[in-house]
């Protein structure tokens, strides 16, 4: 009889091994992850990457505020990656275009929003990460369209990414923090996110954002606040919180392209702001 060759013996263990027991995942388990699409400028994703994103908003208010009426946002977000775990983003600017039969036809600038994220956990065997970060709001837009109102704000939050298989849950949270507290309101925010991989071009989700207002300003005396375009300074906002849920798709174009489509409906059925909106973007990675 012939006795197998230590080559082959080592083959044939390793393939066994392989069998018994499957790789560990890799970066590439968030090739399948959704990143948000909803409440653009502060659900920040826990991922690193380099990133340019023009968006359309559509932004439909109660009728019962300023007799109703549209706001429309054309934006570009841009991020940079620094290395695997640093990144520079910028997350708000564009303008902004009103039709309100209360305040009536106006366009003009948003502020300006830039910070950094760091990805201080990335657990790629448990598909898990962990990414603190800063953005510094500048008071640069125009007042016509409720920007330009203070000495502009810090916001601070985490976002989390936990995949399962093709399954993902997305979470963030944050606080904004104005420089004058008598022209802006102080918030905390937090989203969250449930999507799954169908295929390359159609990966639906669900998503649900919320913003608590955590004290009176010196600004308008109305009782809610602008939700995340507009910090008017409401003077009787204290302890209101808004939340919208909805849901859409990031659809795969090519291996870096992504379109995203996502439908929101305010839930706190409270007269404010925020009716509903749609939201389109075009992701392209490099």
């Amino acid at each position: 009889m012939r006795t197998p060759s230590i080559k082959t013996s080592a083959l044939t263990l390793a393939a066994a091994t392989s069998l018994a027991a499957p790789a560990l995942a890799t970066g590439d388990w968030l090739e399948h992850a959704a990143n948000p699409v909803t409440n653009p400028i502060f659900f920040e994703s826990a991922q690193i990457q380099s990133e340019v994103r023009p968006l359309f908003l559509h932004h439909r208010l109660d009728d019962g505020f300023v007799g109703g009426g549209s706001i429309d946002v054309y934006a570009l977000q841009l991020r940079y990656a620094l290395n695997d775990r640093l990144a520079l983003i910028a997350t708000k600017d564009g303008y902004i275009d009103t039709h309100t039969p209360g305040i009536g036809n106006r366009g003009g600038w948003a502020d300006l929003a830039a910070g950094l994220k760091y990805a201080v956990i990335r657990d790629d065997a448990n598909q898990f990460q962990l990414t603190p970060g800063f953005t510094v709001t500048l008071p640069t837009g125009n007042e016509k369209v409720f920007q330009g109102n203070g000495k502009g704000e810090w916001n601070v939050f985490v976002s989390a990414i936990k995949g399962f298989g093709d399954f993902h849950a997305s979470a963030n949270v944050g606080a904004r923090v104005p420089n004058d507290f008598s022209k802006n309101t102080a918030s905390l925010h937090y989203s969250g996110q449930l999507d799954y991989y169908v295929c390359q071009w159609f990966t639906p989700f669900v998503a649900v954002n919320a913003f608590s207002t955590l004290n009176a300003a010196g600004g308008l005396a109305i009782n809610t606040e602008g939700f995340d375009l507009i910090n008017f300074g409401s003077g009787h906002a204290n302890g209101q919180t808004q939340a919208a849920v909805g849901g859409g798709f990031r659809s795969r174009l090519k291996s870096n392209l992504d379109l995203g489509f996502a439908y929101e409906i305010e839930v706190t059925r409270q007269t404010d702001i925020f009716k509903d909106r749609f939201t389109v973007d075009i992701s392209w990675r490099f």
